[in-house]
């Protein structure tokens, strides 16, 4: 009794030492306000702008530190009634551009806008130089067809002069004789 009453306490033990239970408790977070057109404004903010932590969700999403942190400001500008672009200006002129999920068309941001218009055009333009550079090995080949297709012809052609050289040379003469006249016409010809 007492070894299992120590073995479950051991056991208890080595449980609670290398498995620990923690407890994670979200904290929910709660901004009050007195009109609903504050708490529209503020709803609207906190959408627009992006978590600089997180960089692909707004601060509405964002469970980051500083996205806590933004909204607390932006709930405290909002409560004290500056404007939205009052508000905006701020949180800009402290992060940049970059936290607003709109941002201002300069040159500081024309890769943000024009980027992916010129990565389109680039890619277009890759790919017509690509289709362009296939078609002369295409004009090559036909070239190298045509030129075999007129070596054959010239091949049958010398050829036929051969057949009519033959019969043209008289049998009379003496078959040595008439090959030796028969090789130098042949010659006389392609010389």
């Amino acid at each position: 009794m007492k070894t299992s009453l120590l073995s479950a306490l051991l056991l208890g033990l080595m449980i609670g030492l290398f498995f620990p239970q923690h407890h994670a408790v979200a904290g929910i977070e709660v901004y009050p306000f007195e009109d609903s057109t504050k708490e529209k404004r503020f709803l609207k903010l906190i959408e627009e702008m992006r978590c600089p932590k997180c960089q692909n969700a707004n601060l509405a999403g964002s469970n980051a530190g500083l996205a806590s942190d933004l909204k607390q400001i932006i709930y405290e500008k909002v409560q004290k009634g500056e404007s939205n672009e009052e508000i905006t200006a701020y949180l800009k002129q402290r992060y940049g551009d970059f936290i607003s999920y709109n941002p201002p068309v300069k040159p500081s941001t024309w890769l943000i806008w024009y980027g992916p218009f010129a990565l389109l055009l680039l890619g277009g333009w890759g790919v017509f130089h690509y289709v362009k550079s296939r078609q002369p090995k295409n004009k090559i080949a036909n070239r190298l067809d045509n030129a075999s297709e007129e070596s054959i012809a010239s091949s049958m052609a010398q050829q036929q002069l051969l057949e009519q050289w033959e019969n043209e040379i008289p049998d009379v003469l003496d078959p040595s004789l008439a090959s030796d006249l028969k090789n130098q016409k042949i010659e006389d010809k392609f010389l």
